[in-house]
């Protein structure tokens, strides 16, 4: 294959890596947004502490990878609920704006506790050993196939849970009318607790990966990938799973590859520029819909 052919194969590769992180991050937002119509901003240091849940396991426990991550998911999805039950449910009626406050408040919060307990930046050592293969000139590593491997796993099991089971089922009945489903026998608190647990543990394997692919952690690293995961998702269209699966895997190829041919200083730039004309060309996303109500 020609040089240009190889460059372009191997930047492709990178934002399939890029992408399926920023896609399980954004699955939290989607879901959350499409059962309370809330934006959880907090959901970017559950990332994070799923990276710095993923190093306590790896340093002081030392086990390997796939315990590692087991454990990380399992630890934010508590935390998801526990944010859920102690910071979210006592504002479901209040005005949205005291949510998004407390939100922030929340992130805030992770930021600053995690700050406290050591000295950043923190190194995740090597849980798994990366082969390198060349194919075509084209340099393919063992850990880049297992993050996209992994990550669209996990993405198609959670398409699979909403569409297909009965809890899933359930919370597309919530996100459709929170009025008349408990009337039905739906447990809508233990629902949105299982919705809020599901996204934080996706984040919690985003953060194990994203510390195996750029091992250098710190307490304020979910602040721009969890607004790059929000923008993700509004792409897509927030409140649709594929959508944004979809917007990730733009967003990620977008990055990538205004990094290669323009100055590494317009990555974000470009990103953001990416929402704002998207927003205007199509309000609702690529997948996303309006809401129609009938009175």
């Amino acid at each position: 294959m020609s040089e240009g052919i190889v460059y372009w194969l191997q930047q492709l590769l990178n934002a399939l890596q890029l992408g399926s992180i920023y896609g399980l991050i954004a699955l939290g937002y989607t879901m959350v947004y499409g059962i309370l119509t809330m934006i959880n901003f907090a959901h970017g240091d559950v990332f994070m502490i799923g990276a710095f849940f993923c190093f306590l396991a790896a340093v002081y426990l030392g086990l390997p990878f796939a315990p590692v991550l087991l454990l990380t998911m399992i630890g934010t999805a508590l935390l998801g609920v526990a944010i859920e039950r102690l910071a979210y449910k006592p504002l479901r009626h209040a005005p949205r704006v005291s949510a998004i406050i407390t939100a922030l408040g929340v992130g805030i919060f992770l930021e600053n506790f995690t700050l406290a307990l050591a000295p950043y930046p923190k190194h995740i050592p090597a849980l798994l050993e990366n082969t390198n293969w060349n194919l075509g000139g084209v340099s393919v590593s063992s850990l880049q196939i297992i993050i996209i491997c992994l990550s669209l796993g996990l993405m198609f099991l959670l398409d699979y849970v909403v569409h297909r089971t009965p809890v899933g089922m359930a919370m597309r009945a919530i996100s459709w009318d929170k009025t008349f489903v408990p009337l039905m026998g739906v447990p809508v608190d233990l629902v949105i607790s299982v919705t809020f647990a599901i996204g934080a543990g996706l984040a919690g394997a985003a953060g194990t990966m994203y510390g195996l692919a750029y091992p250098v952690i710190d307490p304020y690293m979910g602040i721009m990938v969890g607004w790059k995961a929000f923008i993700s998702a509004v792409v897509g269209g927030i409140g649709n799973i594929r959508g944004a699966m979809i917007g990730a895997f733009i967003l990620g190829g977008v990055e990538i590859f205004v990094a290669a041919f323009l100055p590494s200083t317009y990555r974000d730039f470009v990103a953001f520029a990416l929402l704002l004309v998207l927003l205007i060309v199509r309000p609702y996303g690529i997948l996303g819909s309006p809401r129609i109500q009938k009175v």
